[in-house]
């Protein structure tokens, strides 16, 4: 790679070169930029001609990214720089075989043999099917106990290992083990023929299947040159609202069933249908699979579907503010939202966390609006009116997001009929030693996904993150000094995505 940076927000491709410094100055800048209210949006590494290299990108008002040379071992920023920078190392070392040397507690991700052959940093065998080789934290006394659940859970649930170090009731550490979903997807996009990729992404996390393809598609569109009609756009963001209130709406349901009040969990479940179906009549798959493809979108909408749309919502608004109300002004739900699972701000910025958990503890970064890609730079943002980082906070937030995105697609449906295009399975020729970065908002935040290309255009290096990547931990922290019998509406609160994370 040539360091030629093409950042996508959807509509241009802006170029520079990506600033190549030795870690003594890398490890600088990224202290600096971290303690000055900066955030991590990708940090990992990957072979050019031979040589490990580690590559950042970070965010404050602007996207910055810059890359260092390492060899066998570098000095942990998590150690000194912040604690965002935590998982980002522990996967680093489990893909490439790299130490960072003082991590606090380096362990595992998701328990697979490193990408490049060298010598494993945890001292595996991995001769067991099931992870299961690493130290779990532990609180000394008397009166301690510990709880172990998972990774079979009772219900139809994804697998995710959670240790409690309890006190009685109290929990004083929750420690969770995932990557028992582990499938491989990031060496597979960079060896599977280029038309797969969108297919391969959609699967990444079943209910974000918008988000994750879109970031993959922009990414293409970058390095392919291709451009993307605004009809096109205004499809792509229309799906992704879709998405989103699906999941928000289904969310607020599963809430409704963890404090045992179940009309709500009943009226939202229904709810839930009807967005999944608007998906359906979009593109005939309900959770938008197929829909969006590198160059536009693989079906026009059609006025009849947009009318389909349009009274679908005119329909399920006031449905969605009755049933609102009911859940938010019933005391008993009061008494069981508030103050449970509290994730101060300060906590918040620590870990980093996006989306709607970051939002509901006082973070106000919202891609669409800080990095707009589609059609989004012309449509308005969203405030959240409480944001003291607990369940009610989160559940808060999720209701003004579901008004909100309802009150977007109304606006979308409203604009003047544009050209779309028609796109099928093909490849593109991609530009040689080229780097490109996306970003958008997915239902739980941030979901970005990194290229880079080779001197012949093929892809070298595939990097995905899913906004669970940064929450996982914040749940952990939520339980701290709560009642181990608040962990699943606790859980429910954040939902984080096992596949997503385990990739």
């Amino acid at each position: 790679m040539d360091n030629l940076l093409q950042i996508s927000n959807g509509e241009r491709v802006e170029r520079q070169r990506i600033p190549h410094v030795d870690f003594a100055r890398f490890f600088r800048i990224m202290n600096d930029f971290i303690h000055n209210n900066g955030y991590i949006v990708q940090f990992f590494a990957y072979t050019d001609g031979g040589r490990t290299k580690l590559l950042a990108v970070v965010r404050n008002s602007n996207l910055f990214v810059i890359t260092t040379e390492v060899d066998q071992e570098f000095p942990s920023l998590t150690l000194t720089v912040g604690s965002k920078f935590h998982l980002f190392e522990r996967e680093i070392a489990e893909q490439f075989g790299i130490r960072p040397a003082g991590h606090p507690w380096l362990k595992m991700v998701r328990y697979h043999a490193n990408y490049t052959g060298k010598k494993d940093v945890f001292g595996n065998d991995y001769r067991d099917d099931i992870p299961g080789k690493y130290d779990y934290f532990q609180v000394q006394g008397e009166s301690i106990h510990e709880v172990a659940v998972g990774p079979v859970h009772a219900g139809i649930i994804e697998p995710g290992h959670f240790r409690f170090q309890c006190a009685g009731e109290e929990v004083l550490h929750l420690e969770i083990q995932l990557g028992y979903q582990h499938r491989g997807i990031e060496r597979m996009l960079t060896e599977a023929p280029q038309k797969r990729l969108p297919i391969i992404c959609e699967a990444i996390a079943g209910d974000t299947t918008i988000g994750h393809n879109l970031c993959c598609c922009q990414a293409i569109e970058a390095l392919a040159g291709l451009e993307v009609m605004a009809g096109a756009r205004t499809v792509r963001t229309i799906a992704l609202e879709l998405e989103r209130l699906a999941n928000h709406i289904g969310d607020l349901g599963a809430l409704s069933g963890d404090v045992a009040f179940n009309p709500p969990a009943n009226y939202f479940g229904r709810i839930r249908g009807e967005f999944l179906n608007l998906l359906l009549v979009l593109c005939g798959n309900r959770f938008g699979k197929s829909l969006i493809r590198p160059g536009g979108i693989t079906q026009t909408m059609t006025r009849e579907q947009r009318d389909l749309i349009s009274a679908k919502l005119t329909e399920l608004q006031p449905e969605i503010v009755h049933v609102c109300d009911l859940l938010f002004s019933a005391h008993t739900v009061q008494s069981r939202f508030e103050y449970t699972g509290t994730v101060d701000r300060k906590m918040a910025d620590q870990l980093g966390l996006v989306g709607y958990c970051g939002r509901a503890s006082g973070l106000e970064y919202d891609v669409r609006e800080f990095f707009p890609t589609e059609r989004y730079a012309d449509l308005p943002p969203n405030t959240n009116k409480v944001a003291n980082g607990d369940v009610y906070s989160r559940a808060m937030v999720r209701r003004e997001e579901i008004l909100h995105s309802l009150t977007l697609i109304e606006m979308l449906l409203a604009l003047p009929k544009e050209p779309q295009q028609n796109e099928t399975m093909k490849n593109h020729p991609l530009a040689p030693e080229c780097f490109v970065v996306t970003l958008n908002e997915g239902w739980r935040g941030e979901v970005s996904h990194c290229l880079l290309t080779d001197s012949d255009g093929r892809i070298a290096r595939y990097k995905v993150k899913d906004p669970s990547f940064h929450n996982w931990t914040g749940l952990a922290m939520a339980l701290r000094n709560q009642e181990i019998s608040d962990f699943p509406l606790c859980n429910k609160s954040f939902n984080l995505s096992y596949c997503g994370f385990d990739l």
